[in-house]
């Protein structure tokens, strides 16, 4: 009678081969030299890990300190208006009927764009975040080690 597979850890030997797999790769590219050292590859992929999977990424602290016009928020509706009180609802009409058709095939072909520079914005706060929950965490310690000497 056969032994049965465990499989976390088949799971957890695969994702270390694959783990591996990329770090070689990175340093064959020219990678960060810090990552011919296996346990600093492990602990920056622990870190982004951390910050890019399991989390919200609508909910981070870095967008609550900036303004609140929230200009990193990229938005691809379009919205039309005029200042001019006497002309403005006849050349909101010209943008309606001739302006918005036309460029509404750019807009298509950008929004993809948007939502993925949205999604690198937000991955890029939550790696700033972690990074500063961490240097929090070591400073912490390095506060407690120094006090207790």
């Amino acid at each position: 009678m056969e032994a049965p597979v465990r499989t976390k850890l088949v799971m957890d030997r695969l994702e270390g081969d694959v783990r591996e797999a990329i770090r070689r790769r990175v340093v064959e590219q020219g990678g960060a030299a810090e990552y011919h050292d296996p346990d600093t590859f492990d602990r920056v992929w622990s870190l982004l890990g951390r910050a890019t999977g399991g989390r919200n990424l609508d909910f981070l602290l870095l967008p609550e300190l900036m303004d609140e016009n929230r200009d990193w928020d990229l938005k691809s509706q379009l919205s039309l208006s005029s200042h001019r009180p006497a002309l403005g609802p006849m050349i909101l009409l010209v943008k309606r009927r001739l302006l918005l058709p036309l460029s509404r095939w750019f807009l298509d072909y950008a929004r993809e764009n948007f939502r993925r520079q949205q999604q690198i914005n937000r991955i890029l706060f939550a790696c700033i975040e972690e990074l500063a929950v961490e240097n929090a965490r070591l400073r912490r310690e390095l506060e407690r080690i120094a006090g207790s000497r």
